[in-house]
């Protein structure tokens, strides 16, 4: 898809989140050590090459993030390359890469007025809090969950209990080789 293409297509925030079985998004310390798998093996699962992983990463045009979120990020090793990131935040904070931009204030005129004009496909990553106030602002257009094989028991919660009835609309479902499960919903809006 050419540029001149993707600026005809209207903006779109994805919420992408990775969670346990029992619905929790980190421990209580906020360690995501448990991300890394068992090591099981789910013979009917797709699995995905590093090639086509970055192929899909190169379709992000731009991620958002809490400043939790972003030291995290940091501490991991950077993820995200040269891909312009925002970082929803009142703190200071190290600038991690010139791709890195700071943002404090209104959530709608974030999206509105600085991320709509200049990206279409917006990932929004992280943290928590920041995930539920763009959803009860009505801001998201498409949640994709990942599902964890495991239960932790306790810990942080993405969702809970904050968000206003809503049902979504499934889109697909994608069961991988290492026990994790992928659901993709679109807004009731969309």
């Amino acid at each position: 898809m050419s540029l001149s293409e993707r600026n005809l297509k209207p903006r779109s925030i994805t919420l992408h989140m990775v969670a346990s079985l029992d619905g929790f998004i980190a421990k209580n310390d906020n360690t995501v050590s448990w991300l890394d798998g068992n090591g099981a093996v789910y013979e009917a699962g797709v699995s995905v090459s590093p090639e086509e992983a970055a192929a899909f990463v190169k379709t992000i045009d731009c991620y958002v993030l809490g400043s939790r979120t972003y030291e995290h990020a940091m501490e991991l090793g950077w993820p995200y390359g040269d891909t312009p990131v925002v970082v929803v935040t009142s703190r200071e904070l190290p600038q991690a890469t010139s791709a890195v931009q700071f943002y404090s204030g209104d959530l709608r005129t974030l999206v509105d007025m600085e991320l709509a004009p200049r990206y279409r496909n917006i990932w929004l990553v992280g943290g928590a809090m920041l995930c539920r106030h763009f959803l009860s602002l009505g801001l998201v257009d498409e949640i994709k969950l990942t599902v964890a094989p495991v239960l932790l028991g306790e810990g942080l919660r993405l969702f809970n209990g904050s968000i206003a009835e809503e049902t979504w609309n499934l889109k697909n479902v994608v069961a991988y080789k290492n026990g994790f499960v992928e659901l993709s919903y679109s807004s009731p809006a969309s």
